[in-house]
Formats: C-alpha cells, sequence, structure tokens
C-alpha cells in the first residue's frame, strides 16, 4: 500500500477512535500525579485558575466556530466517514484551517498543565501532534477529493495549525448561541470535571484521604449544573433545534 494512502487510512482508524483520546490522557495524567515531586502539586488557586483558563480558552475558540459553522461541517464526521456538504473558509477558517483541534489542544493542555510536570507535558505535545497528524491527513484527503482546486488553492493562503494575523474574513452564517449549546455542552462540562478528578487524586496522593478542595467544588458544581440544564432542554425540548444548523 502506497504511504498516502497507509496515512489515510490510519488517520480515519484514529478518527473513529478519537473518544478513547481523553481517557489515555486522564490515566497518564493521573500516573504522573503520582510519580512526580508531592510539593510540586500542593493546591495553588492562582496557577490553578491560570490552567483553567487555558482549557477555556480553547472551550472559546470551539465555540466561535462551532458558532458560525454550516450544517453538516466543521467536526461533523461520523464513525461511518467525513462529512462536508460545503467548504469553511470564512470566519476563523480564514486564519486557520484546523481551529478545532487547535482548541482541543488548548483544553487538554489545561489539565497537563496540573500536573506540573516537564516530561509529562513534552510526551503530551509529541503524542496529540502523532495522532492530530494522521487525523488531519486523512481529512484533508477527503477535502481535496471533494472540493479539488478550490480546497488546494485555500489550503495555499492559509496554514492548517499555525494561524495567520491577517486577511480574515467575516463569517457567512451569524453566531448561533444555539448550535453551541447543544453541540459543546458536553466539552464544557468536561474540562470542570477532569481538574476536578485530577484534584481528587492530587488530594489523595498528598494526604491518602479522598475528598476535593473547596475551591474546585465552588467551581465544578455550577459547571455541572448548567451541564443537567442544557442536557435537559436539549433532550426534552425543541428549544436548541435549528433546521440549518
Amino acid at each position: 500500500m502506497a504511504l498516502v494512502h497507509e496515512l489515510e487510512r490510519s488517520g480515519n482508524w484514529l478518527f473513529r477512535r478519537r473518544s478513547w483520546l481523553p481517557v489515555v490522557f486522564i490515566a497518564a495524567g493521573i500516573a504522573a500525579l503520582y510519580l512526580t515531586n508531592r510539593q510540586a502539586i500542593i493546591f495553588n488557586l492562582t496557577p490553578e485558575l491560570l490552567f483553567l483558563g487555558v482549557s477555556l480558552l480553547g472551550e472559546a475558540v470551539r465555540v466561535y466556530t462551532v458558532g458560525h459553522a454550516a450544517k453538516n461541517t466543521s467536526g461533523r464526521n461520523t464513525a461511518a466517514g467525513q462529512i462536508a456538504d460545503e467548504l469553511n473558509m470564512t470566519g476563523i477558517y480564514s486564519l486557520v484551517r484546523h481551529p478545532l483541534y487547535i482548541g482541543n489542544f488548548l483544553m487538554w493542555l489545561g489539565p497537563v498543565l496540573f500536573v506540573r510536570s516537564l516530561i509529562f507535558l513534552i510526551l503530551f505535545i509529541l503524542v496529540y501532534w502523532l495522532y492530530y497528524e494522521r487525523i488531519i491527513f486523512a481529512e484533508e484527503q477527503f477535502l481535496r477529493k471533494k472540493f479539488g482546486d478550490a480546497y488546494d488553492s485555500y489550503s495555499e493562503k492559509v496554514r492548517a495549525v499555525l494561524p495567520r494575523f491577517s486577511g480574515f474574513v467575516k463569517p457567512s452564517l451569524p453566531f448561533s448561541l444555539k448550535s453551541v449549546l447543544k453541540r459543546e455542552y458536553n466539552s464544557f462540562v468536561n474540562i470542570f470535571l477532569i481538574f476536578a478528578l485530577l484534584d481528587l487524586f492530587r488530594n489523595y496522593f498528598l494526604s491518602e484521604r479522598i475528598y476535593l478542595t473547596p475551591a474546585w467544588i465552588y467551581i465544578a458544581v455550577p459547571a455541572l449544573i448548567i451541564w443537567v440544564v442544557i442536557r435537559l432542554v436539549h433532550k426534552r425540548t425543541s428549544l436548541l433545534k435549528e433546521d440549518d444548523r
């Protein structure tokens, strides 16, 4: 098999199993907490809020991307294959070709920083890079086959993951809060739950007692309540339904 086909096939295989990657990172993060210097992971609110801010910045990138995305584009791929009814080239896509993966990287970078381990940080960057490089390759092969010269011309002007800082094009669609709420409520609450889980294990490794630091309770509980409300609205009503999104 030619290398280009091998890369495409492995990228599609990895995409269908991308939900397992967070589980691997969480397990690795807990192990790193156990192995790292105990003094380094003692609770310190200021840096931990900064780490949370990094993750929320990643969520903000996803929110902006999803809020302006058309139906059946921008991460709407399924286990059956790639989906793209049209080519996104406006809004954030006029600055970078894969904004969702930048958002994902920042979302995961926050918990990785929480561990306070340089080795774990380097390993995370390498694994994320190798994993998503294959996925990006497979996605771009699909887009090149479907949109041809239009995608080649677009990719010549806009880099894959390093945003340019000029040439911004106004989004072709208005921002949709409904689309954001129904697509992002799980990833939003997951940020807070992962930090709370790391805090739980951190405290156990430090004191051999199972408890959450009060600050993380005050932060995580409201996020969980927001998640419950949005999920009920999404699953029990049609308030978030939009025909064109």
